[in-house]
């Protein structure tokens, strides 16, 4: 962290504050007086409602614009995303974009992972690197939304009434004032504040890159579990405006399921997906590349590389086909197949799948060369 950059005192105070509360008050209380049931569940609803606000709202709705909601789901938003204490919609998102759009850039990305764990996770919010805009010009859209810039102005007086307020209302008609305000004002916040922190961290470092490899972002099941389904970053940031981090349905994704849950009760629409040939294409390209890297220092298995490339041009090809005619009878018939383009697409499919069991035995076969 470059020390001659100014402290952001009040950042400080609050990121460091709430933490020693956290980590002293919360199980000194605890050991002294106890927490009920009833507090427990308070801080997990919660922590779910600031949680989602951040991820199904400032992230997935508002930066990505990956779908639309309804306004009074919008004001849950507002709300919750005060009380998880980011910052204003207007400026997570303007950083959010800036971070997209010059990924791992040390210069021009807000929290680059290239300047290690630390400045990622945390320590670009400790000091002005200049890089955030304090005046956004990137988030002309959300300017114009009247719910987003009513948190805006009253941003300040929402997350005090939110963390302190409310959980001491809570304490008073449930017997436990102290007791509240820890739980569900405290230790709610700091979880929810080091969720997103993962994501810009330890997503950029630790994982797998099954869709790309041209920026650090990782796809890590483990961070999805209490991240409310963020960890899939490799996906995300290949597919930014995708609704949905977690694709296959077995992923732990509650905001995929939280917005389509939206959907169906006509609180949300315009769910944007990305075209499933991108898909498989993308994965298709970087188990190439893998395997290319794998087999540059044998001779013997290098031989062979020729023949899975060849398999893999084989295998695009029946790839695109298969998607492009889908697409050409989903067209052809007003996107209601009947049985008999229905039986035409999964006898293409089979095809397909026969084509990508034969592509990954012949890389078994080359990965054991190398």
């Amino acid at each position: 962290m470059n020390k001659d950059k100014p402290i952001l005192w009040l950042n400080n105070i609050v990121l460091f504050g709430t933490f020693i509360i956290t980590i002293t008050a919360v199980p000194w209380y605890g050991i002294t007086h106890g927490y009920s049931g009833s507090l427990w569940l308070a801080a997990f609803l919660f922590w779910a409602w600031s949680g989602l606000s951040i991820t199904a709202g400032y992230h997935r709705l508002w930066s990505h614009r990956a779908w639309q909601a309804h306004p009074a789901l919008q004001w849950v938003f507002a709300i919750g995303g005060a009380m998880a204490m980011q910052n204003t919609i207007i400026h997570w998102c303007s950083d959010h974009r800036i971070h997209h759009k010059h990924v791992d850039n040390d210069h021009q990305d807000p929290y680059s992972a290239g300047k290690g764990f630390w400045y990622s996770h945390m320590g670009w919010l400790m000091r002005d690197h200049g890089i955030s805009q304090t005046e956004p010009n990137n988030v002309r859209d959300l300017q114009k939304n009247p719910i987003v810039m009513f948190q805006h102005r009253h941003y300040n007086a929402i997350a005090v009434f939110t963390n302190l307020g409310m959980p001491a209302l809570l304490g008073l008609a449930l017997g436990d004032v102290i007791g509240a305000v820890l739980l569900v004002g405290f230790l709610r916040v700091v979880t929810v504040h080091h969720g997103t922190f993962f994501i810009n961290s330890l997503a950029h470092i630790w994982g797998r890159q099954p869709y790309s490899d041209a920026h650090s972002s990782k796809d890590n099941g483990i961070l999805a579990l209490f991240t409310f389904g963020e960890g899939y970053h490799n996906f995300h940031h290949t597919f930014e405006y995708d609704y949905r981090n977690g694709i296959k349905w077995w992923q732990f994704d509650p905001t995929k399921w939280l917005i389509q849950l939206s959907s169906l009760t006509g609180l949300a629409n315009g769910l944007r997906k990305a075209p499933q040939d991108r898909i498989e294409t993308a994965k298709l390209k970087m188990q190439l590349r893998a395997s290319q890297l794998r087999c540059a220092s044998s001779k013997q298995a290098a031989e062979m590389l020729a023949t899975l490339e060849q398999e893999y041009e084989q295998l695009m090809l029946r790839v695109q086909g298969y998607y492009s005619e889908q697409q050409r009878l989903l067209k052809l018939h007003k996107y209601k197949l009947d049985k008999k383009a229905r039986k035409q697409l999964d006898e293409l499919r089979q095809t397909v799948r026969e084509h990508q069991s034969q592509w990954q035995q012949l890389r078994q076969q080359v990965h054991a060369m190398a």
